[in-house]
Order: C-alpha cells, then sequence, then structure tokens
C-alpha cells in the first residue's frame, strides 16, 4: 500500500464489525450486572430483610411504664365484742355487781362450785372455770417469783353475806349485792398473812405481783385506788373478780380499770 492512500474497503469493513461486537458485549455486560442487583435485593427481601434505603430509619422503642406498687393493706383487727357474754345473768362471766345492780334472783347460787385447791384461811369455793385459773396463778406466782399466796375468802352464799353485813355499806356489800355471791371473786394475801386484807397488802411483793400478772390468768382488780366513786367501794388490793383472760387483757390494753367504765354503765357510789 502507497503513501498517502486510506484502508482498503476490506479493511474498513473489518474494523466496523470489530467495533459493533464490542458494542453489543458491552451491552449485555451491563444488562447482566443490572440484573443480578435486583435479585440480591429481591433475595433479602424474601429472608425478612428490609431493602437498604437512604431514607429509612429505626424508630425508638416504646418503654413500658413500670407497674405501680401496691400497698399491703394492713391487717384488720376486728373490734373487741362487748356483746360476747351476759353482764345481766349471774351465770354469765361478765355479770356486773354493783350497788345499783344486784343479783337476779337476789339468793343466786352457783350450780358449778368447786373446792379450790390452794392455800387458805377457809376453805375457798369458786365456780370451776375460776378455780381453775385460780390454782394455774398461784403456780405461776410461786415459780416465777418465789411467792406464796393464799386464799383469804372466796364464795359467800346470801346467807353468809347477811351474817357479816355490819351496815358499813364502804366496807361490805348488802346481801344479793355481793361479787363473792357470784362464785367469781376472790381475797387474796400471802401465805404469812402479813397485811391480809389491809390496804398495805398493795406494797407487799405478792400484792405487786397481783397487780401486774393478775390479767394473764383472767383477774382484774375490782376496787382500784381513786375508783370508790365509780365502784362504790375502797381500795381493796386484795379483792380480785374472775372476767375471763380476753375480758382481763382488753381492759389492760386499753386502760380502763373497772367493769363500769368499760361496759359504759353509770357509777355506783351509792345503793340506789
Amino acid at each position: 500500500m502507497s503513501e498517502g492512500t486510506g484502508p482498503s474497503p476490506e479493511v474498513q469493513r473489518r474494523r466496523l464489525i470489530v467495533a459493533s461486537v464490542l458494542s453489543v458485549v458491552l451491552i449485555i455486560g451491563s444488562f447482566t450486572a443490572l440484573i443480578a442487583t435486583g435479585a440480591g435485593t429481591a433475595g433479602r427481601e424474601a429472608e425478612g430483610e428490609p431493602a437498604a434505603s437512604a431514607e429509612a430509619t429505626l424508630a425508638p422503642a416504646t418503654e413500658r411504664p413500670a407497674p405501680a406498687e401496691t400497698a399491703t393493706p394492713e391487717p384488720v383487727v376486728p373490734a373487741f365484742d362487748k356483746g360476747a357474754h351476759s353482764i345481766d345473768d349471774p351465770a354469765s362471766i361478765w355479770v356486773v355487781v354493783d350497788k345499783l345492780r344486784p343479783l337476779q334472783p337476789q339468793d343466786y347460787e352457783p350450780a358449778d362450785l368447786v373446792a379450790v385447791p390452794v392455800a387458805h384461811t377457809w376453805e375457798p369455793l369458786l365456780r370451776q372455770e375460776a378455780a381453775d385459773a385460780v390454782v394455774a396463778m398461784f403456780d405461776a406466782a410461786a415459780q416465777e417469783a418465789g411467792l406464796a399466796l393464799a386464799s383469804n375468802s372466796a364464795y359467800r352464799s346470801f346467807g353468809a353475806q347477811e351474817s357479816i353485813y355490819a351496815g358499813d355499806d364502804d366496807l361490805t356489800a348488802r346481801p344479793g349485792y355481793s361479787e363473792h355471791q357470784t362464785g367469781l371473786a376472790i381475797d387474796i394475801g400471802p401465805e404469812s398473812g402479813v397485811c391480809s386484807l389491809d390496804v398495805c397488802f398493795a406494797d407487799t411483793p405478792e400484792g405487786q405481783w397481783l397487780r401486774d400478772n393478775a390479767h394473764r390468768f383472767g383477774f382484774v382488780l375490782r376496787y382500784p385506788a381513786d375508783k370508790q366513786a365509780v365502784t362504790g367501794y375502797q381500795f381493796e388490793p386484795w379483792h380480785f373478780r374472775y372476767v375471763g383472760a380476753d375480758l382481763a387483757a382488753e381492759m389492760r390494753t386499753q386502760g380502763i380499770p373497772t367493769l363500769e367504765e368499760f361496759f359504759g354503765l353509770p357509777p355506783a357510789p351509792e345503793y340506789g
């Protein structure tokens, strides 16, 4: 081929075929890459993976409020039932006898009197429940404090009360008005006899132990100091009345020393 002459028609035709083939290859390659990209995205979506997005953002997790704390309710303590026993029936352990409240009938005699096996001046009789409580109380005084107690007087019948009543209404009850006739009352002193049936008994170890412990066994000090205007009787630190452990404990807890005040009864300083 001489200088200055262009490629022959055959060469030009070959170049055109090569260029056409290259263009087809490039187009097929681009189309294949596009299909591969779409297939990958579809595969991720099929597996539950969301397609990537420039605008996609994760929503913040919503926190559940903590459950409110519920206060534990305070246990309800049932009110003391003041009507659990009669205060009028002479056979009731809660019967209230004073100068305004005679026994009905006035010659009442308990049906379950028993001898009380404790040291005594005169053989004591009491109702069975009260007798058992006296034995337990005397035993506790001996075991806990080394004290020897004795009974000075317990049950007294209507007739016995007639024989001892001397007309002094501050010291002795009239027949039919005496707690001793219920079979629930007992006069207690030291076995030694020191200060028996005397106000000085309150200052003895025996009197102080009974003052602090008689309620444990169902007894109350029936005629406390400074309560004569309520009970009608002078201070008798030796006179204890059986009312049962529940009532004795409740009176002590509430700080109410007399049956009249506890049951809302009128004071009984004088006979009606």
